[in-house]
């Protein structure tokens, strides 16, 4: 069988595969996208109170591979606890923490960044505090850290191939039960990069352009 056998034979249990890829990666990039900005912002403002625990956290998560964390929340920790919780919920908590924090590191670190040359322009022009925030603050921040964001999501798609080991039915495991089926490991692997490259590459040249258009050295 060749790669576009395996897609058009397979293309039910590949399309329900990449299904539950997707809606793992919809839960890991709206809370890592939205509690990182918010923990990254908290972490700029009060660095003593949270950005200090939010870097020791993210620098200990930073040294921890994503496998390990993922398995060991996913087995030792629920047998501490007594619980069993549904594979899914654990690779959508392990990679969302995961993700939070990546995201938290890097708005935090484009808030410390910030030139305040800017800030005391926009008072000496006389704009109000609403006004330098939307019209000088966030497009500078935006343009600081959309590449990075972009980034840091596309390592988050690809890192839910893990949750495959810990027996929840996203493509990459999907895969596997056909490979099992046919043997054919060249040819379905291949179908599955192909798969997400078409996924990953328009997000990494999405993410290389705005770093090439919008980032500036502000220093």
């Amino acid at each position: 069988m060749s790669i576009l056998d395996i897609l058009v034979s397979y293309r039910q249990g590949l399309l329900d595969g990449l299904l539950v890829t997707l809606r793992l990666c919809l839960i890991i990039w709206s809370v890592g996208l939205v509690a990182g900005c918010m923990l990254g912002a908290a972490g700029a403002r009060w660095h003593i109170a949270i950005g200090w625990p939010s870097r020791t956290i993210a620098f200990v998560l930073s040294g921890i591979p994503i496998l390990v964390f993922l398995f060991w929340l996913h087995y030792p920790f629920q047998a501490l606890l007594g619980v069993v919780i549904d594979p899914f919920i654990t690779a959508a908590a392990t990679l969302s923490i995961v993700n939070v924090f990546a995201v938290c590191e890097l708005i935090r670190g484009v808030l410390k960044d910030f030139p305040r040359q800017y800030l005391i322009a926009a008072q000496v022009c006389g704009l109000s505090t609403v006004e330098t925030l939307f019209n000088i603050q966030l497009p500078i921040i935006l343009r600081q850290s959309l590449p990075g964001l972009l980034l840091i999501q596309v390592n988050m798609l690809q890192a839910t191939l893990f949750a495959s080991l810990i027996s929840v039915d996203e493509i990459f495991r999907v895969a596997q039960r056909i490979n099992a089926s046919i043997y054919k490991p060249v040819e379905i692997y291949t179908a599955l990069g192909v798969l997400f490259l078409a996924i990953c590459l328009p997000l990494n040249g999405l993410s290389l352009w705005l770093k090439k258009t919008f980032s500036r050295d502000l220093s």
